[in-house]
């Protein structure tokens, strides 16, 4: 499987398989990827750049998004159910929608997070 910037079309990666569920990502630079409605459900993306992807809808469930940055990543309806986002750069990235049950989180981004959300809430 390959995966392209979601811009120019450019392979950033490619990983054997048919989808990325369980794939090893660990610090891959995956900036401004198209992973819109993904599998990468049990992936460990730790320590990937994630910054500008675009991860709408995607299988996250139990991903491994520790120190990940996800600077401006967009997350609308992606299923993160028990990923482990501790230590990761949320800043800027769209939760709408985003399943967020059972999420493993540090102090810092779970503030982050909440404050985004309720932010939204009011905004809406």
């Amino acid at each position: 499987m390959e995966i392209k910037h979601k811009i120019t079309g450019e392979i950033l990666k490619e990983v054997e398989g048919d989808d990325l569920c369980g794939a090893d990502l660990y610090r891959a630079n995956l900036h401004e990827a198209d992973l819109s409605g993904a599998n990468l459900r049990g992936a460990n993306l730790s320590e990937a750049d994630l910054s500008g992807a675009d991860l709408r809808g995607a299988d996250l469930r139990r991903a491994n998004l520790r120190g990940a940055d996800l600077l401006e990543a967009d997350l609308r309806e992606a299923d993160l159910h028990g990923a482990d986002l501790t230590g990761a750069n949320l800043f800027e990235a769209n939760l709408r929608e985003a399943n967020l049950l059972y999420l493993k989180l540090d102090k810092k981004t779970f503030e982050y997070i909440t404050k985004e959300w309720f932010e939204w809430e009011i905004k809406e």
